[in-house]
């Protein structure tokens, strides 16, 4: 297992829409493994291979207070969405330090193919049905702060050029 570098908003390669997993084999495998070794270092509760720069429908997701309940979605499709939504308080491992509220649906309904290949369909409401949500934007391109005035855009890019640029000093 590795930990991967985390690409960091707005890195133009987090637009890219990823393209589905033909196979789960030991390659995928490998990737997922990978993946939860870097969310879980970098204290996250989810992670698409999207922010990884691999440009794959694998998402990683933990939101369990233990930390020990891996959830794996590889080629992940929406099958429901509640009507009902909630603006909630949302983070991104590619946008570090900053939160804001996005509008999400309450409930979700996820078919998608498990690290062993095996299809599965999850209803999610809560923190996971927006986590999965999240994370699906990742794969096609989109990160929370798309969701955001163009305002808050500006200054979240203002405030983390500045950080890396004290970064590198």
């Amino acid at each position: 297992m590795a930990k991967l570098p985390i690409l960091c908003y707005p890195d133009p390669r987090l637009l890219k829409v990823a393209q589905p997993v033909a196979k789960v084999d030991a390659r995928i495998q490998a990737l997922v493994a990978d993946m939860l070794e870097t969310m879980y270092d970098a204290n996250g509760i989810g992670l698409a291979a999207t922010q990884i720069d691999v440009h794959e429908r694998v998402v990683v997701i933990d939101t369990s207070e233990e930390r020990d309940q891996p959830l794996v979605l590889i080629n992940p499709e929406l099958v429901w969405a509640s009507p009902e939504t909630q603006v909630g308080e949302e983070g991104c491992l590619s946008v570090p330090g900053i939160y804001d509220g996005v509008e999400r649906s309450t409930s979700v309904r996820v078919r998608a193919t498990d690290q062993h290949g095996q299809s599965r369909e999850i209803e999610a409401d809560g923190m996971l049905a927006i986590c999965i949500q999240h994370e699906m934007d990742h794969l096609m391109g989109k990160v929370f702060v798309e969701y955001l005035s163009p305002l808050k855009r500006t200054r979240i890019k203002t405030k983390i050029a500045k950080a890396q640029r004290e970064e590198r000093r």
